[in-house]
Protein backbone atom coordinates (compact mmCIF):
# COMPACT_ATOMS: atom_id res chain seq x y z
CA UNK A 1 0.00 0.00 0.00
CA UNK A 2 1.78 3.10 -1.27
CA UNK A 3 0.20 6.36 -0.20
CA UNK A 4 0.84 10.06 -0.84
CA UNK A 5 -0.53 12.53 1.69
CA UNK A 6 -1.82 15.84 0.31
CA UNK A 7 -3.18 18.88 2.11
CA UNK A 8 -2.33 22.46 2.97
CA UNK A 9 0.28 23.26 5.64
CA UNK A 10 -1.44 22.82 9.00
CA UNK A 11 -4.14 20.49 7.64
CA UNK A 12 -2.86 17.70 9.89
CA UNK A 13 -1.56 15.39 7.15
CA UNK A 14 1.70 14.68 9.02
CA UNK A 15 -0.21 13.46 12.08
CA UNK A 16 -2.45 11.28 9.91
CA UNK A 17 0.58 9.92 8.02
CA UNK A 18 2.14 8.78 11.33
CA UNK A 19 -1.13 7.13 12.41
CA UNK A 20 -1.49 5.32 9.06
CA UNK A 21 2.13 4.14 9.25
CA UNK A 22 1.57 2.78 12.77
CA UNK A 23 -1.72 1.03 11.99
CA UNK A 24 -0.59 -0.60 8.75
CA UNK A 25 3.02 -1.30 9.78
CA UNK A 26 4.59 0.71 6.95
CA UNK A 27 7.18 3.52 7.21
CA UNK A 28 6.19 7.19 7.29
CA UNK A 29 8.63 8.85 4.87
CA UNK A 30 9.21 12.58 4.94
CA UNK A 31 11.66 13.97 2.38
CA UNK A 32 13.18 16.25 5.05
CA UNK A 33 14.00 13.20 7.21
CA UNK A 34 15.59 11.23 4.36
CA UNK A 35 17.68 14.22 3.25
CA UNK A 36 18.97 14.61 6.82
CA UNK A 37 19.67 10.86 7.15
CA UNK A 38 21.61 10.75 3.85
CA UNK A 39 23.64 13.83 4.77
CA UNK A 40 24.35 12.50 8.27
CA UNK A 41 25.47 9.14 6.85
CA UNK A 42 27.60 10.87 4.21
CA UNK A 43 26.02 8.96 1.29
CA UNK A 44 26.86 9.96 -2.26
CA UNK A 45 23.27 11.15 -2.84
CA UNK A 46 23.27 12.99 0.48
CA UNK A 47 26.48 14.84 -0.35
CA UNK A 48 25.06 15.81 -3.76
CA UNK A 49 21.89 17.18 -2.10
CA UNK A 50 23.99 19.03 0.51
CA UNK A 51 25.76 21.02 -2.24
CA UNK A 52 22.42 22.56 -3.22
CA UNK A 53 21.16 23.00 0.34
CA UNK A 54 24.37 24.75 1.44
CA UNK A 55 23.77 27.34 -1.28
CA UNK A 56 20.16 27.79 -0.17
CA UNK A 57 18.95 26.18 -3.41
CA UNK A 58 16.16 23.64 -3.82
CA UNK A 59 17.35 20.09 -4.43
CA UNK A 60 16.48 19.22 -8.08
CA UNK A 61 13.44 16.96 -8.52
CA UNK A 62 15.45 14.16 -10.19
CA UNK A 63 17.88 14.01 -7.26
CA UNK A 64 15.06 14.14 -4.69
CA UNK A 65 13.32 11.23 -6.44
CA UNK A 66 16.62 9.27 -6.57
CA UNK A 67 17.01 9.70 -2.80
CA UNK A 68 13.35 8.75 -2.32
CA UNK A 69 13.63 5.60 -4.48
CA UNK A 70 16.78 4.63 -2.59
CA UNK A 71 14.77 4.89 0.66
CA UNK A 72 11.74 2.93 -0.61
CA UNK A 73 13.98 0.13 -1.89
CA UNK A 74 14.71 -0.76 1.77
CA UNK A 75 13.27 -3.94 3.25
CA UNK A 76 10.90 -2.05 5.60
CA UNK A 77 9.05 -0.64 2.54
CA UNK A 78 8.19 -3.99 0.98
CA UNK A 79 4.55 -3.73 2.16
CA UNK A 80 4.29 -0.05 1.26
CA UNK A 81 4.94 3.41 2.69
CA UNK A 82 3.33 6.79 3.37
CA UNK A 83 4.92 9.79 1.60
CA UNK A 84 4.58 13.07 3.47
CA UNK A 85 5.80 16.34 1.90
CA UNK A 86 6.53 14.97 -1.57
CA UNK A 87 5.59 15.50 -4.32
CA UNK A 88 4.84 19.20 -3.92
CA UNK A 89 4.51 20.13 -7.60
CA UNK A 90 3.26 18.56 -10.85
CA UNK A 91 6.83 18.17 -12.27
CA UNK A 92 7.85 16.30 -9.07
CA UNK A 93 4.78 14.06 -9.37
CA UNK A 94 5.67 13.29 -12.99
CA UNK A 95 9.32 12.50 -12.19
CA UNK A 96 8.15 10.22 -9.35
CA UNK A 97 5.57 8.49 -11.54
CA UNK A 98 8.09 7.84 -14.33
CA UNK A 99 10.70 6.53 -11.89
CA UNK A 100 8.15 4.16 -10.30
CA UNK A 101 6.96 3.02 -13.75
CA UNK A 102 10.57 2.09 -14.58
CA UNK A 103 10.55 -0.39 -11.69
CA UNK A 104 6.96 -1.59 -12.39
CA UNK A 105 5.62 0.20 -9.34
CA UNK A 106 2.96 2.82 -8.67
CA UNK A 107 1.20 4.86 -5.99
CA UNK A 108 -2.08 3.30 -4.77
CA UNK A 109 -3.74 6.32 -3.12
CA UNK A 110 -3.28 10.07 -2.88
CA UNK A 111 -5.20 11.19 0.22
CA UNK A 112 -6.16 14.85 0.43
CA UNK A 113 -6.83 16.13 3.95
CA UNK A 114 -9.12 19.01 3.02
CA UNK A 115 -9.30 22.02 5.37
CA UNK A 116 -10.47 25.56 4.39
CA UNK A 117 -7.82 28.31 4.65
CA UNK A 118 -9.73 30.14 7.39
CA UNK A 119 -9.65 27.07 9.65
CA UNK A 120 -5.92 26.63 9.03
CA UNK A 121 -5.09 30.25 9.93
CA UNK A 122 -7.08 29.88 13.20
CA UNK A 123 -5.66 26.43 13.91
CA UNK A 124 -2.01 27.40 13.40
CA UNK A 125 -2.45 30.72 15.17
CA UNK A 126 -3.39 28.72 18.27
CA UNK A 127 -0.19 26.66 18.27
CA UNK A 128 2.37 27.30 20.98
CA UNK A 129 5.88 25.89 21.25
CA UNK A 130 8.34 25.56 24.11
CA UNK A 131 11.71 27.13 23.27
CA UNK A 132 13.30 24.95 25.96
CA UNK A 133 12.30 21.33 25.31
CA UNK A 134 10.48 21.69 21.98
CA UNK A 135 7.08 20.46 23.29
CA UNK A 136 4.11 21.75 21.29
CA UNK A 137 0.63 22.76 22.44
CA UNK A 138 -2.54 24.33 21.10
CA UNK A 139 -4.50 26.90 23.10
CA UNK A 140 -7.78 25.19 22.16
CA UNK A 141 -7.02 21.52 21.39
CA UNK A 142 -3.97 20.66 23.56
CA UNK A 143 -3.66 23.44 26.13
CA UNK A 144 -0.87 23.37 28.74
CA UNK A 145 -1.96 22.82 32.36
CA UNK A 146 -0.97 26.40 33.25
CA UNK A 147 -1.72 29.01 30.59
CA UNK A 148 1.37 29.93 28.56
CA UNK A 149 3.70 27.62 30.51
CA UNK A 150 5.25 24.34 29.33
CA UNK A 151 4.05 21.29 31.31
CA UNK A 152 7.40 19.55 30.87
CA UNK A 153 10.05 22.16 31.69
CA UNK A 154 8.14 25.23 32.94
CA UNK A 155 9.43 27.64 30.29
CA UNK A 156 7.19 30.30 28.77
CA UNK A 157 5.55 29.16 25.52
CA UNK A 158 5.94 31.12 22.29
CA UNK A 159 4.05 31.61 19.01
CA UNK A 160 6.57 30.61 16.34
CA UNK A 161 7.07 32.91 13.33
CA UNK A 162 5.90 30.01 11.13
CA UNK A 163 2.52 30.04 12.88
CA UNK A 164 1.86 33.80 12.72
CA UNK A 165 -1.22 34.61 10.57
CA UNK A 166 0.72 36.58 7.91
CA UNK A 167 3.27 33.74 7.49
CA UNK A 168 0.51 31.11 7.36
CA UNK A 169 -1.32 33.11 4.66
CA UNK A 170 1.89 33.31 2.59
CA UNK A 171 2.46 29.56 2.94
CA UNK A 172 -1.14 28.90 1.89
CA UNK A 173 -0.66 31.10 -1.17
CA UNK A 174 2.39 29.04 -2.21
CA UNK A 175 0.43 25.84 -1.54
CA UNK A 176 -2.50 26.91 -3.76
CA UNK A 177 -0.15 27.91 -6.56
CA UNK A 178 2.26 24.94 -6.48
CA UNK A 179 0.73 22.00 -4.67
CA UNK A 180 -3.03 22.21 -5.08
CA UNK A 181 -2.80 21.32 -8.82
CA UNK A 182 -1.71 17.84 -7.64
CA UNK A 183 -5.30 17.22 -6.53
CA UNK A 184 -6.48 17.37 -10.13
CA UNK A 185 -3.40 15.42 -11.28
CA UNK A 186 -4.21 12.47 -9.01
CA UNK A 187 -7.94 12.80 -9.65
CA UNK A 188 -7.24 12.11 -13.34
CA UNK A 189 -5.21 9.05 -12.31
CA UNK A 190 -8.31 7.95 -10.33
CA UNK A 191 -6.34 7.41 -7.11
CA UNK A 192 -7.36 10.62 -5.27
CA UNK A 193 -9.45 10.25 -2.11
CA UNK A 194 -10.55 13.32 -0.11
CA UNK A 195 -11.34 13.41 3.62
CA UNK A 196 -12.80 16.27 5.66
CA UNK A 197 -9.85 17.55 7.69
CA UNK A 198 -12.05 19.84 9.83
CA UNK A 199 -13.35 16.81 11.76
CA UNK A 200 -11.61 15.59 14.94
CA UNK A 201 -8.27 13.80 14.54
CA UNK A 202 -9.76 10.35 15.25
CA UNK A 203 -12.69 10.97 12.87
CA UNK A 204 -10.32 11.98 10.06
CA UNK A 205 -8.32 8.81 10.73
CA UNK A 206 -11.50 6.70 10.68
CA UNK A 207 -12.41 8.19 7.28
CA UNK A 208 -8.92 7.32 5.97
CA UNK A 209 -8.99 3.74 7.27
CA UNK A 210 -12.45 3.29 5.67
CA UNK A 211 -10.78 4.15 2.33
CA UNK A 212 -7.72 1.97 2.87
CA UNK A 213 -9.66 -0.95 4.33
Amino acid sequence: MKIIMLGAPGAGKGTQAKMIAEKYGVPHISTGDIFRANIKNGTELGMEAKKYMDQGLLVPDELTVKILLDRVSNEDCKNGYVLDGFPRTIPQAEVLENALNDINDKIDYAIDVDVPDENIVNRMGGRRACPGCGATYHVEFIPPKAEGICDTCGKELILRDDDKPETVKNRLEVYHKQTQPLIEFYQKKEILRTVDGTAGMEDVFAAITAILG
